[in-house]
């Protein structure tokens, strides 16, 4: 790398980058997507990405999963276990998605097509947070990130308790891919619902976050940048509570504001 200081004397350098590789996911042999991720936890991204885009109900419709390669993940269903995605759309093809590390709802047809329906209702969770714990939480997620301290290139996605304890932490260039790893890691730990905790995400809170953390059964998403329009709809619609703006001492609820107490 080449260090170019303004005004100063540009030098050659070392520098530390995030992994960027692309991952598989095959299911009973035949290539269902490819994701750009950051390697490791790849066996629960690949759960995670599929419960979360509902084609996938639980682990007793799946026989085995395991990395073929280092960038293959390989899903087998049990026998009378055909996953959702096999349910063909109308010009008689399956559904299949090519995601980039920014984009977690590249290949949908429509936005109706992701508006995926949970089994868990998020609406009827009783859990209260305080400002003062949610106030916390970025620091926390921050001092867990260790690829991030050192590349300053990762999102990162951590499950909290409502006292504020952090239960997991997942890093990855995509933050759906983040998340994803931390559905996954809660689907094989047997914790879904995962009612009465808290999702942070280290940067902005898309359609698709929101999604993921209804399909997992999180009442309160959090994150530190802005959420985006139809991220605040679906919360509301869902009884998702929507924090955005999670900085210092202050935060905007955009959704769900009765869970959060001063």
């Amino acid at each position: 790398m080449l260090r170019v200081p303004v005004g100063g004397v540009a030098a050659h350098r070392a520098d530390l980058l995030a992994v960027e590789e692309p991952l598989e996911i095959r299911v009973d042999g035949e290539p269902l997507t490819v994701t750009m991720r950051t390697p490791g936890d790849d066996i629960d991204l690949a759960v995670g990405f599929l419960f979360t885009e509902g084609l996938l109900g639980g682990l007793d419709e799946v026989r085995e999963i395991r990395m073929c390669d280092e960038n293959v993940a390989a899903v087998t269903a049990r026998p009378g276990h055909a996953l959702r995605y096999q349910h063909a759309d109308a010009a008689g093809s399956a559904r299949k998605f090519l995601m980039t590390s920014a984009c977690g709802v590249c290949g949908k047809d429509s936005i109706e097509a992701v508006r995926v329906r949970s089994a868990f209702d998020v609406g009827a969770d009783p859990v209260r947070v305080s400002a003062a714990v949610l106030a916390a939480l970025p620091d926390r997620l921050a001092g867990a990130q260790r690829v991030f301290s050192r590349t300053g290139g990762l999102h990162a996605a951590g499950l909290f308790t409502p006292e504020g304890t952090l239960l997991v932490l997942r890093e990855d260039v995509g933050r759906h891919n983040a998340v994803d790893k931390v559905a996954g890691w809660a689907l094989r730990s047997g914790l879904l619902p995962l009612a009465g905790h808290i999702l942070l995400v280290s940067g902005r809170a898309s359609f698709e976050l929101a999604q993921k953390a209804i399909m997992i059964g999180v009442p309160v998403l959090a994150a530190v940048s802005a959420p985006s329009s139809l991220a605040a709809l679906l919360a509301d619609e869902a009884g998702l509570t929507l924090v955005g703006f999670l900085r210092g001492t202050a935060m905007n609820v955009y959704a769900g504001a009765d869970r959060v107490t001063p």
